[in-house]
């Protein structure tokens, strides 16, 4: 079989079971199916990624999405308590309102592509196969060479980010137990540990049995 047209056939494949994936996700009732479909649809995209030969991109989904995030989404969902019925009647209320949004985000979608059809530009060689590395390679020496200040700031503020997520949910609870490692680091010694000194006691002898009685 003609490589390309494999590729073409692979590509449907995995297009249809990313789309079908993806709709199970909105449709399930049950909350566990739903997260095991999303799972589904980002190792799907990871494949189509994989062979648009962006293989830095699919291996991140899977381990970052599907390998943490997925994981993590599934323990809670399974562990929260969710009423199913109020749910349902959530989603029958704003139905109306949800369509509305979505023929408003498709019409704009299909806007935004005929747009950039008009202006279509013809794209150059893959920088990676032209400088004759992979495509993680040259992403690597591209990050770490031209784009590291960039690279760098955007590091900068997700960690500024995740202390300030951290300050955020640290809240004072009567009764709850908390560390202070002010006070762990200033403790001493002599604080803790008192050492007293005693005479030394002699154990009691045990007292010999009495001598059996003799006989008359």
């Amino acid at each position: 079989m003609d490589p390309s047209l494999f590729q073409l056939v692979c590509f449907y494949a995995f297009a249809a079971v990313t789309v079908a994936a993806a709709l199970s996700v909105i449709t399930l009732r049950n909350s566990v199916h739903a997260v095991l479909a999303l799972v589904l649809t980002f190792f799907s995209t990871a494949c189509i990624w994989m062979l648009a030969e962006a293989e830095f991109l699919a291996i991140a989904l899977i381990v970052v999405y599907v390998g943490a995030v997925m994981v993590l989404f599934l323990f809670v969902v399974m562990m929260l308590d969710i009423d199913q019925e109020k749910i349902r009647e959530g989603f029958v209320k704003f139905l109306p309102v949800g369509l509305i949004v979505a023929v408003v985000m498709l019409v704009e979608m299909l806007g935004l592509i005929g747009v950039r059809v008009m202006h279509v530009q013809t794209m150059g060689e893959n920088p990676a196969t032209a400088a004759g590395l992979s495509n993680t390679a040259w992403l690597g020496m591209a990050l770490y060479t031209q784009y590291l200040l960039p690279f760098e700031i955007a590091a900068l503020i997700l960690t500024v980010g995740v202390i300030a997520a951290v300050a955020l949910t640290l809240r004072h609870r009567t009764g709850a137990r908390k560390q202070h490692p002010s006070e762990q680091v200033a403790v001493k010694a002599s604080d803790r540990v008192r050492i007293i000194k005693m005479a030394a006691e002699r154990p009691a002898e045990i007292q010999s049995a009495p001598a059996q009685e003799s006989k008359p």
